[in-house]
Formats: C-alpha cells, sequence, structure tokens
C-alpha cells in the first residue's frame, strides 16, 4: 500500500518562545490560530472540519494552525525543551483542539502523547533525548501495543521479540494503530518471555529509518466509523533485528511502564475529551435557541431545558474530577493506579449518554451532513471510542476491583481533608514523576477520605450538607461490601453485582472531586456557589430508572441562566468558563 505522507520534522528550535508563557496564554494563541468555528471560509473552522471528516482526513489549515503553534512540545517535558509541567494544563490546552476537532486532537496530536510517556517513564537519557528533538521538531510517534485478536489484554499479544546474539528480532503484526502511517518512531511492546506473565513483555523504541522494506510491510488502513480522519494503520514484522540500546526500561518490564505511564493518558485523554460535549452543547445551543416552536423557542421546551442542564452538569462534573485526578498525580503519585481508570470509566459513560441526550435534541438536525450544523454529527460519531479507545470502559471496572478490599479496609473509613492543591487552579505542584507513579494505590485514598470529611466541613453551604452526608453513607455501604472481597471475585471473571462496585466507587471519586472543587473555589464564582454541586451530586447519585437523575427545578433554573450567559458570551462550558472563540 502507499504510505501516508510523512514530512521530515523540522530543525529543533534553539528556544521555545512559549515554554515560559503560562497555559491561559497559550490557549489564547491556540484559539486565535484556529480563528472563528462559524466562519466557513475559516479553513479550521467547522465547515472545514466536516468536509475534512468526509475525505477521512483532518483538515489541512487545522493542522498548520496546530504546527505553527508547535503543539507537540506541549507533550515534552521542560527538562528536556518542553512545555509539560503540568498535567491539568495539559489536559486543559488540548481541549481547545479536541473541541475544534476531535481527529485533529487523537491523529495530530495524542497519538504521540500514547508513545512519548513510555519513554518518559522508562528510556534512557539518550532514547529521551531524541524522542524530545523529535517532538520539538514536528515529528510523530506511534503507540504499537494492542492486537485485534486480544483486544485490552496487551499482556496476551502474539507481537514477540525473539532474542539473537546481539538482540533481538522482531516477529508479528499490530492492527489498528493510530498514526502509525504519519509517525516517525514507533513504541512496540512485545513479548520476550513466551511464558508470559507480568515480566513477559518488553517494549522497543525504533525511528522508521529502522524499519527494513524488506522485514517490514505496512498493511491497509483501518476504516472508521468516528473519528475518520484518524490514520488507523497496522504493520507485519518479520525477523526485523534490534539492539540492546532499542529496549525501553529494562527486559521483562514493558508491562510495568505501561501500567505507570498511560496513568497519566488515562486521565488525560478523557479530560481531553470533554471537549467533545463541549461542541456538542453548543451546536445544540445555537440551532435550539434559535429554532421557534409552538409559539417558542425550541430552548424554553421543558424537556429541551432539562437535557440542556443535564448535560452541563455531567460536563462540569466531568472536567472535575478529571482535573483533581491529573493533580493527583504531582500530589498523590500513589493513587493514579485507582484514579486513572476510575476517571476513564465514568467520563466515558457520562460523555456518551450525553451526546447521545443532545443528539435526541436536535432531532432531524442530528442526521444533517450539510449545514451550519453538521459537525453535530461528528461529534456525535467521534465520542465513540472514548468509551473502548486506548481502554475500554470494562476494562477499567476489571482494573480497579483488586485495589477495592485494600483501599476499603484502609482508606475508606478515615475522614481527613484532602491536599487543597488539588482543587486549586493556581496552586503550586511537585514536578511530575512518571517513572515514580506506583503499579498500586497501596490501600492509599485522600479522595475517599476527604468525602467522609466533607459532612463535617462548617464552610459548607446548608443545601449541601445532605447531599454530602448522603454521598459519605455510599462510601461507608460500599467499604463494607468491598473488605470482605474474596480474591475469586476480583479477576475479569467477577459477578455483575461485584463489578457495579467498582463503578460506584468511580462514582464517589468523582463527587469528592466536586465538593473539593466547590470548597476552593474562588469567592463570587459560579464554581463557588451551591447550584452546580447539588446538579452534579445528583447525576452521580443512583436513580431508580439506572440512568442518572433529573435536577431539581430551582437547580435546573440556575444552571440554563449561566449556559445561556456563556453562550451569550463565548466562554466555556467546562471549569474554566475562558472565552473562545
Amino acid at each position: 500500500m502507499t504510505a501516508a505522507v510523512r514530512p521530515d520534522p523540522r530543525p529543533v528550535p534553539a528556544a521555545d518562545a512559549l515554554a515560559e508563557a503560562g497555559v491561559d496564554a497559550r490557549i489564547a494563541l491556540l484559539e486565535d490560530r484556529f480563528g472563528d468555528p462559524w466562519d466557513a471560509d475559516n479553513p479550521a473552522g467547522f465547515a472545514a472540519v466536516v468536509a475534512a471528516d468526509e475525505a477521512e482526513r483532518t483538515p489541512e489549515g487545522g493542522e498548520r494552525a496546530l504546527d505553527d503553534f508547535g503543539v507537540l512540545a506541549e507533550f515534552v517535558p521542560e527538562r528536556l525543551g518542553g512545555r509539560l509541567r503540568r498535567a491539568d494544563h495539559l489536559v486543559d490546552l488540548m481541549r481547545s483542539v479536541y473541541r475544534r476537532d476531535p481527529s485533529l486532537g487523537l491523529g495530530h496530536c495524542a497519538s504521540s502523547l500514547l508513545g512519548a510517556v513510555n519513554l518518559w517513564t522508562a528510556g534512557s537519557g539518550s532514547q529521551q533525548r531524541q524522542v524530545a528533538d523529535l517532538l520539538l521538531g514536528g515529528g510523530k510517534l506511534s503507540c504499537a501495543f494492542h492486537e485485534l485478536a486480544h483486544g485490552n489484554d496487551i499482556g496476551s499479544i502474539d507481537f514477540a521479540a525473539v532474542p539473537t546474539a546481539g538482540g533481538h528480532r522482531l516477529n508479528g503484526r499490530k492492527e489498528s494503530i493510530s498514526n502509525l502511517d504519519r509517525a516517525h518512531g514507533v513504541v512496540f511492546l512485545a513479548r520476550t518471555d513466551p511464558a508470559g506473565g507480568p515480566r513477559g513483555c518488553s517494549q522497543f523504541y525504533l525511528p522508521v529509518t529502522a524499519f527494513d522494506p524488506a522485514r517490514v510491510t505496512r498493511l491497509a488502513r483501518f476504516r472508521s466509523v468516528g473519528m475518520r480522519g484518524v490514520l488507523l494503520g497496522g504493520i507485519r514484522v518479520e525477523d526485523l533485528p534490534v539492539t540492546p540500546d532499542d529496549l525501553v526500561g529494562a527486559p521483562g518490564t514493558g508491562l510495568e511502564t505501561a501500567a505507570r505511564a498511560f496513568q497519566l493518558t488515562r486521565i488525560a485523554l478523557p479530560g481531553m475529551s470533554t471537549a467533545i460535549l463541549d461542541t456538542a452543547l453548543r451546536v445544540t445551543l445555537h440551532h435550539v435557541r434559535r429554532r421557534r416552536l409552538y409559539g417558542r423557542t425550541a430552548a424554553d421546551i421543558p424537556m429541551v431545558r432539562s437535557t440542556l442542564a443535564n448535560a452541563f452538569a455531567d460536563l462540569l462534573l466531568c472536567e472535575a474530577f478529571a482535573t483533581v485526578a491529573a493533580r493527583s498525580l504531582h500530589v498523590r503519585p500513589e493513587s493514579g493506579s485507582a484514579y486513572a481508570p476510575a476517571v476513564k470509566y465514568l467520563l466515558a459513560g457520562l460523555l456518551l449518554d450525553a451526546v447521545e441526550q443532545l443528539s435526541l435534541v436536535m432531532g432531524s438536525e442530528f442526521y444533517r451532513r450539510d449545514g451550519e450544523h453538521a459537525v453535530f454529527q461528528k461529534m456525535a460519531r467521534d465520542v465513540k471510542p472514548v468509551g473502548f479507545g486506548h481502554i475500554a470502559r470494562a476494562a477499567c471496572l476489571s482494573a480497579l476491583l483488586p485495589q477495592l478490599p485494600s483501599l476499603a479496609r484502609r482508606s475508606w473509613r478515615e475522614s481527613a481533608p484532602a491536599p487543597a492543591e488539588l482543587f486549586t487552579a493556581d496552586g503550586e505542584l511537585p514536578p511530575l514523576d512518571l517513572p515514580g507513579l506506583r503499579v498500586s494505590a497501596g490501600g492509599r485514598d485522600v479522595l475517599a477520605a476527604a468525602l467522609n470529611a466533607a459532612p463535617e466541613d462548617g464552610s459548607l453551604p446548608a443545601e449541601l450538607r445532605p447531599l454530602a452526608e448522603r454521598s459519605a453513607a455510599r462510601l461507608r455501604t460500599l467499604a463494607e461490601a468491598c473488605a470482605g472481597l474474596r480474591p475469586a471475585d476480583l479477576s475479569i471473571a467477577a459477578p455483575v453485582a461485584v463489578r457495579e462496585l467498582g463503578a460506584e466507587y468511580a462514582a464517589l471519586l468523582a463527587a469528592s472531586a466536586c465538593l473539593g472543587i466547590q470548597r476552593h473555589a474562588p469567592a463570587d464564582t459560579f464554581l463557588a456557589r451551591p447550584p452546580w454541586l447539588v446538579a452534579a451530586l445528583t447525576r452521580l447519585a443512583p436513580a431508580a430508572s439506572g440512568r442518572p437523575a433529573d435536577l431539581p427545578g430551582e437547580v435546573e433554573d440556575a444552571l440554563i441562566e449561566e449556559l445561556f450567559e456563556r453562550d451569550d458570551e463565548v466562554r466555556g462550558f467546562g471549569l474554566s468558563d475562558r472565552r473562545y472563540r
């Protein structure tokens, strides 16, 4: 097959002029480069995004804007000359990309992050320098871990590295790998011990210049329903020699490295994807606030108002949870192994449901592939991989289950406030130490302890106290159920009732994150006021219908007022209400 165009990386800049700029300044610059999304003549606007999607590619104007901005420098740690200082800032900036086009976000950007985090976690100094220079020059990475035959069970892969006198020889296939045909370097996961087990796999980093055409065959592109602009490729490798210098970390540590490194990406990618809901909500508002039915605007219809308010509440709580979890990688690095799968599981479910509900409000306009609202159907398709891409929701619950008993016994009965740095946007955070992340929380959980302490917080508004008390009571019930789980209950074959305990845990972590965000929000801001938190805790509470509950009338009114005001002023609908294009 003909490979996609892979432009040579640019020379590494002597200094990044944006490295010292704050994240707010960089986001403002990126938004300016993207321009007005509603401008039909904008090469990075919604019309161009939809046209590119129809052609199964990403918009060239969007690619140019990102390249001019040097977006891949956002994935390179500061110590290596990049801009990556804080995980929450990385997520916040990348929302501007996903808000415009999720295919740009994944295909042009985040695919490289998936590969790079493994190098930042376990790569040698020379490997890290090589990859940093590649990204700073605009080159791209790909992460070749999964195989279609094994899905999320990357420990059972067939792709093998067979030992030789001078290193290894790679053999096997990798399929459905994002950005493989545009990558300048690839991180491979390969089986190095035929017996398997937790130390049965290793990682290798290879520049594509090392691909011997006689031994490497590119497979046909995998076409997709959503994220059409993302190039999903495959590769077949036959006896490709690699040296000990190509190993990422020690032999047999490939799965452990991934378990550490992917804590960042399993928080960051769902956190970035909240921007898909932001755009879907904005397009829906653009439609229903202008459409008149039965003598009034569609936005005045009670069912429509409820759906809009619910989506707004879901967006706020998703961003609160993802933001707090991202900061926890700095502040409580032992927590990522529990918080990362919880974030991926909960956010994916809420985002998928919220966009689906908005599509019902859009009505027949949802199906249109032309016109000013055509980007909605693209967003509705592009949000789907949030549920299975990188790791599936079901696999996230499986990752959580083994930790539940120790968490229940050690932390879930404690009561103590969590560090304020988790909840404040301007707090100082320790450096992000990916090698220092733990593969197990060891029973430690500051958000659970903070949830127990919340009802005793004297600053908690009176109308919030019953909701906080009910959340703490749910945690006590969960602790009793999890403390007695048997090893047989914690495997992939766990009963549905046990898996639901993991889902309840994820919801309670999000509740604690929202309580902390409200408590530490600057006075006289929307986040400091009770309505959004009542909405978030209501949406996180179990309902008889099995779906999140609708909001109380006065809370719905308060959220609609805020939502419409932000819409009128072209401000973000998430935690940050900064002005956007």
